[in-house]
This record gives C-alpha cells, sequence and structure tokens, in this order.
C-alpha cells in the first residue's frame, strides 16, 4: 500500500470504543489464566485431580459445563431468520463459505505440519509435534462466530451482512466440522474414533446452538427485541469471559509440567498460527477486492476466516485427547495470540480502504448482540 493514499482511519471507531475490557486484554487474561493454572497444578494439586473425578462416558463434566459457559452466550446471538439476507452481496458470501472451508483447513494443516513436523524437528519430539499439530488443525477448521463482530465493527462493516455470513458458517460447521476434522487428523495419522468426534459436535455445537436458538426466539417472543438487546444479552455477557478463564485455569494445572519442561514451545506452536491467520486474511482480502466488494462487506467477510472459533478449538481437543494432551496446548496458543494479530489485521484493512468501491449504501449499525 502507499502511505501518499488517503486512509479511512480517522473515521473508524477506536480499539476502546468497540472492545470490552475482556476482549482489548484477552492476551493478558489468558496469561495470566495460565499462570494461575500452573501454580494451581504445582501447589494445590489436589483440585484438579479431585475435578477429574467427576467424569461420564469420559467426557469431563467441569469442563464441559464451562465450556457451554464459553460457548452458549455466543449461539444466543445468532439470527438464522439474517439468512434471507443472503441475497445481497451474493459474492461476499461466496468468498467466505470458499476460504473457510475449502481452503483455510487445508492451508492451516500444511503450514502447521511444516513448522511442527518439519522445520522444528529438532525441538519437539515427533509424538507431541503430532499432538500440537492436531490442535492446529481442530482452530483451522472452526472458523469465528463471536468476535468477528468486534472486528467488523472496528472496520465500519455491514454489521447485518456479517450476522449473515456468521450465521451461514455456523450452519456449514453443524454438517462440515467433524468430516474435515477426521480427514485432516487421518492424513496426519492422528487416529481418532467418528463416534467421540460426533459426540463432540453434538456436545458443544449442537446443544448450545439449539439452547442458543430456542433463548432467543422466546425472549423475543416475550420481551421484545429491544429487551434482549439491551437487557438480557448485557446480562449474559460476563458468562464466556468467566468459562473461558476457568476452563484455561483448569487446562493449565493439568499442562503445568508441560510448558515449565518446554516454554519455547509456546512460541513455536504459535508460529504457524499467525502465518495462517495472515495468510487467510490476505486471500479472502485481495479476493474481494479482485470482485470489487464493497470495503464493508470485504473486511469482516477475511476476518471471519482469518480469526478461530478458539472455544470449540479447546472443547474439542479437550474432549478428543485430554486435559493434558499438546493439542489442547496448541488451541490455547490460538487464543493467546487472536487479539493482537487481529487488530494488525483491523489497521491494515482500515488503511486500505480505498482498495474497494466507494460504499453504495450507508453503514449498518452494529449487529445484536455485539461481542
Amino acid at each position: 500500500m502507499s502511505d501518499s493514499q488517503p486512509t479511512a482511519a480517522n473515521d473508524t471507531p477506536s480499539t476502546k470504543e468497540g472492545m470490552g475490557l475482556f476482549e482489548r486484554y484477552l492476551t493478558l487474561w489468558v496469561a495470566l489464566g495460565m499462570i494461575a493454572g500452573v501454580l494451581l497444578g504445582q501447589f494445590l494439586p489436589v483440585v484438579p485431580d479431585t475435578l477429574a473425578r467427576f467424569e461420564y462416558a469420559q467426557v469431563s463434566i467441569p469442563v464441559a459445563i464451562l465450556i457451554w459457559a464459553m460457548i452458549y452466550p455466543m449461539m444466543v446471538q445468532i439470527d438464522f431468520g439474517a439468512i434471507l439476507g443472503v441475497r445481497r452481496q451474493p459474492k461476499g458470501l461466496v468468498i467466505t463459505t470458499t476460504v473457510n472451508w475449502l481452503i483455510k483447513p487445508f492451508t492451516m494443516f500444511a503450514i502447521a505440519w511444516f513448522f511442527l513436523m518439519v522445520v522444528f524437528q529438532p525441538f519437539i519430539p515427533e509424538d507431541l509435534a503430532r499432538e500440537y499439530l492436531a490442535g492446529a488443525i481442530l482452530l483451522g477448521a472452526a472458523p469465528c462466530t463471536a468476535m468477528v463482530f468486534v472486528w467488523s465493527y472496528l472496520t465500519r462493516g455491514d454489521a447485518a451482512y456479517t450476522l449473515v455470513q456468521v450465521s451461514v458458517n455456523d450452519l456449514i460447521m453443524l454438517f462440515a466440522f467433524a468430516p474435515i476434522v477426521v480427514l485432516l487428523l487421518g492424513i496426519s495419522d492422528i487416529q481418532v474414533p467418528w463416534d467421540t468426534v460426533a459426540l463432540s459436535v453434538f456436545l458443544y455445537i449442537v446443544i448450545p446452538l439449539a439452547a442458543g436458538y430456542l433463548t432467543r426466539v422466546m425472549l423475543i417472543k416475550h420481551k421484545g427485541v429491544e429487551w434482549f438487546d439491551n437487557v438480557f444479552m448485557k446480562r449474559l455477557a460476563p458468562v464466556t469471559p468467566i468459562g473461558l478463564i476457568l476452563t484455561l485455569i483448569l487446562l493449565f494445572a493439568f499442562q503445568g509440567e508441560v510448558i515449565l519442561n518446554n516454554p519455547l514451545h509456546i512460541l513455536l506452536i504459535a508460529i504457524p498460527l499467525i502465518i495462517q491467520t495472515f495468510l487467510i486474511f490476505f486471500i479472502a482480502y485481495r479476493w474481494a477486492k479482485a470482485w470489487k466488494v464493497q470495503h464493508s462487506v470485504a473486511a469482516p467477510g477475511a476476518m471471519i476466516g482469518a480469526s478461530n472459533f478458539f472455544e470449540l478449538a479447546v472443547a474439542a481437543a479437550i474432549a478428543l485427547f485430554g486435559l493434558q494432551s499438546g493439542a489442547a496446548l496448541a488451541t490455547v496458543v490460538g487464543v493467546l495470540v487472536e487479539v493482537p494479530l487481529m487488530l494488525a489485521l483491523v489497521r491494515i484493512a482500515n488503511k486500505t480502504k480505498h482498495w474497494f468501491p466507494e460504499e453504495t449504501q450507508p453503514g449498518l449499525a452494529p449487529a445484536s448482540g455485539k461481542a
């Protein structure tokens, strides 16, 4: 991009305006959760050991409750009625769905495999590297659901259209997540039973999605949209961050030895995840530029694929490989790097707004239940 070109940075919302305290300092909270978890595991091992006993059908009940607490509030935001808006700007939806489901999982697999299994071979034992690869695959198969509303807001994205893109992706995820994960894990020589993957999809996508949809429909019917947006969603907002931080503390209470023995691994896992994030953003963003899609659709559309539904990835990693697995650690590294990377992409999107055609309609208000 040229510095001489006009930019839209001055008429875009500030980070402070568009993001709550939790989203703005997510990396810090994750780091503190890691430290608290490691300390808990080292000095009070009785706590994680006791919680680990509450299992049913190989599912940790405390972890399942915390993961539902993370995922349910974002599923409540999904308005499937918005899918009727699919007829508007069909090019944007074609780009988003193609990149998210036909490109992103496979580039994530290729990049993560190359770095973790080849480049970093001298630094990571093969078995552990394969577990990290599994975590990267789970991140790659789950496009962002909630925080994309933040990125859309910060780039003056079309909030209503962002809701359409997210809703369509969530419907596709119901059917595509499990087959893609099983396929790529199989290629990586990581065997997981189909019924365990299906159980993860049912527990952490189907149940919260159905519960969120029913909650949304019933509350709007009886209380109205204004009460739903301004009262219920605000009361529900703290549930996701509390669930995420408690999950991380519990997870790292089991991961303490891995972290203390291999602190370099956090950086090594982060490298392919960072490369993948920029690659996917620019594939979708340049494609939208070539098709002359409006910036208010192109920017959030590119960010859905670039960011990840990390809550689902963490849940699936724990369900498939366990709290102490390298796969679970890799998904958490995804959470750790998410916000700094996405804020960098927001700045790039705002500085390159002039690449795209003039908007033919005014920007829309932030979506209902904006994260």
